[in-house]
């Protein structure tokens, strides 16, 4: 893969879709911080279903630590994993609190430093409220940007640090969200659709389908 075809890879997929968006249900950097740290290993849909009951309810960190542990728990127990992310949720709110005047630190050591959230989350939360050309490297992504050989790696780090190296400053901000919803609804996991594909004959795949 060269930088040509990215660059004509990252083209169509901004004409495609100019301004893409998480589809994370939030309103502010901190209902984002929530959700984010909810989705691990569980679909966006899920924890919509779930915050669109809590953030009405509590949707800063001092409503959502008064609700406590428990009280949490009865909002996002249809989410997997629910009862660790709880507990997660519950005392980083109390950091924030402590730590941050109850706001969301746009600094990503310091939010690598909350319980519950690692640098992919990190890098979502800079990235979609506050504007950074952070990549954070899904299972989606990383899939995508080794079938068509755009950027791989053998681990999501290696994907990001390809990634930061390859995509244009133009393209940053927005990859992170292409390249999710490319693997989410078209270059899918098991028989990926390339009859429907944008990129298909940028891409590097050798093994394509017919499935659309």
């Amino acid at each position: 893969m060269n930088n040509t075809k990215r660059r004509e890879i990252l083209t169509r997929l901004r004409e495609q879709n100019p301004k893409p968006e998480t589809e994370l249900n939030f309103s502010s950097p901190f209902e984002l911080l929530v959700a984010v740290t909810l989705s691990a290993q569980a679909t966006d849909v899920s924890v919509n279903k779930a915050t669109d009951k809590l953030f009405p309810v509590a949707n800063t960190p001092q409503a959502i630590y008064d609700l406590g542990v428990e009280g949490l728990k009865e909002y996002i127990k249809t989410i997997g994993l629910y009862n660790s992310k709880a507990e997660n949720v519950i005392k980083a709110c109390r950091m924030l609190l402590d730590l941050h005047g109850g706001e969301v630190p746009e600094d990503r050591d310091a939010l690598v430093a909350l319980p519950g959230v690692g640098r992919k989350t990190a890098n979502v939360v800079l990235n979609t409220a506050f504007g950074w050309p952070t990549i954070a490297v899904d299972t989606h992504i990383f899939r995508v940007s080794n079938r068509t050989k755009f950027a791989m790696g053998k681990n999501v780090d290696q994907v990001e640090e390809k990634l930061l190296k390859v995509v244009p400053a133009e393209f940053k901000v927005d990859v992170h969200h292409w390249l999710i919803l490319h693997g989410r609804y078209v270059c899918v996991a098991r028989k990926p659709k390339c009859n429907a594909c944008i990129i298909e004959d940028l891409c590097e795949f050798k093994e394509k389908t017919s499935e659309s």
